[in-house]
C-alpha cells in the first residue's frame, strides 16, 4: 500500500514539533496495510536504539515498543508464564515478513480487539510507559490503555515507550484459549488465565471477543457459577465485538466456555 498523502519521513531522534497529520512509524505493518489519508508525516522510531527486551533489577521484563514479534518469540523465557509468550505470538498467524517487522508497541497502539500483544501484556499485568512531547513520563496499565476497538488512552503526540511485565506475574501459572472462525483467521475470542504464585488469586483476562481487555480477579478459587456471573457483569451491553470474524452471540458463547475451561484447569486441576 502506497501512502500517497505522506510528504515527509523524519527521524524520531530529531524531536521535531508534533503536528496534525503526524504518525509514529515502528514496523509499519499496519500503516502500510490500508489507506491512511489523514497521515502527512511519518516519525520513524527504528533508529532509537531501544533494547528490545530487558530484565530489570527486580526481575520484571521490560519490552521496548520497537521490539519485533520475532525478537519476542525467539528470546529465552525462563519464567513459569513463559509458554504464554509463544502462544500469543502464534496467535498472529502472520507471515515471516510480518513477524520480523511488526512490533509489540504497534500491536498495542492499533488497539484492535484481536491484538495478541494486548492479550499477552494485559494478562500479565503489563504497565505501559508513555512519553509526552515534553519528555514527561506516565504509566498506565495495559488493561486501561486500550479503551475501545482501536481506541487508546494516548494524548496527541504521546509515545508508547515500553511495556513492563512484573516478576510476580511472570511467575504465574497460565492457561490459554483461542478461537477463530477460520483455520488461519483472526482471533474471535482469546481468554487467558493466570494463577498468582503468592496468594493464589485467579485472574481471567478476556480479549478479542470484546472491544477492550476485561480482567476478572478472584481472590479465592471460584466455582463455575461465580465465574459465569463475573463475566456476565463485567462485559457491558455492546462490548462484544461485531465484525466479519464473529458475531457477538458467538463471541459471548466462546468467552463463557473458555472462562470456565480456564477456571477448571487452574483451580480444580492445580493439585493433580
Amino acid at each position: 500500500m502506497d501512502l500517497n498523502t505522506v510528504t515527509e519521513v523524519c527521524d524520531a531522534r530529531t524531536r521535531s514539533t508534533w503536528r496534525p497529520g503526524d504518525a509514529w512509524l515502528g514496523g509499519g505493518t499496519y500503516l502500510f496495510s490500508e489507506p491512511q489519508p489523514h497521515i502527512r508525516r511519518l516519525v520513524d522510531l527504528s533508529r532509537m536504539g531501544w533494547e528490545p527486551l530487558r530484565v530489570t533489577a527486580d526481575g520484571a521484563l521490560e519490552i521496548a515498543a520497537t521490539c519485533t514479534i520475532a525478537e519476542l518469540s525467539g528470546s529465552p523465557k525462563p519464567w513459569t508464564a513463559g509458554p504464554l509468550f509463544e502462544q500469543c505470538c502464534r496467535a498472529f498467524l502472520a507471515s515471516w515478513k510480518i513477524w520480523n517487522m511488526a512490533t509489540v508497541g504497534g500491536n498495542l497502539c492499533n488497539g484492535l480487539p484481536a491484538g495478541p500483544m494486548i492479550s499477552l501484556t494485559a494478562a500479565l499485568d503489563g504497565v505501559c510507559l508513555l512519553q509526552a512531547q515534553t519528555g514527561a513520563l506516565r504509566e498506565l496499565p495495559v488493561a486501561d490503555f486500550v479503551i475501545g476497538a482501536g481506541v487508546k488512552a494516548l494524548l496527541p503526540g504521546e509515545l508508547l515507550r515500553s511495556v513492563t511485565l512484573p516478576a510476580r506475574a511472570l511467575a504465574s501459572r497460565t492457561a490459554f484459549r483461542q478461537a477463530s472462525l477460520y483455520g488461519l483467521g483472526r482471533s474471535g475470542a482469546l481468554v487467558i488465565g493466570a494463577l498468582d504464585p503468592v496468594d493464589g488469586t485467579l485472574t481471567i483476562t478476556v480479549t478479542a471477543s470484546t472491544v477492550r481487555p476485561i480482567q476478572l480477579r478472584f481472590p479465592v478459587p471460584p466455582n463455575a457459577e461465580a465465574v459465569r456471573e463475573a463475566v456476565e457483569y463485567a462485559v457491558g451491553p455492546g462490548e462484544y465485538y461485531d465484525d466479519i470474524h464473529g458475531l457477538p452471540a458467538w463471541r459471548r458463547h466462546m468467552t463463557f466456555r473458555f472462562a470456565e475451561e480456564i477456571r477448571r484447569e487452574l483451580t480444580e486441576e492445580v493439585g493433580r
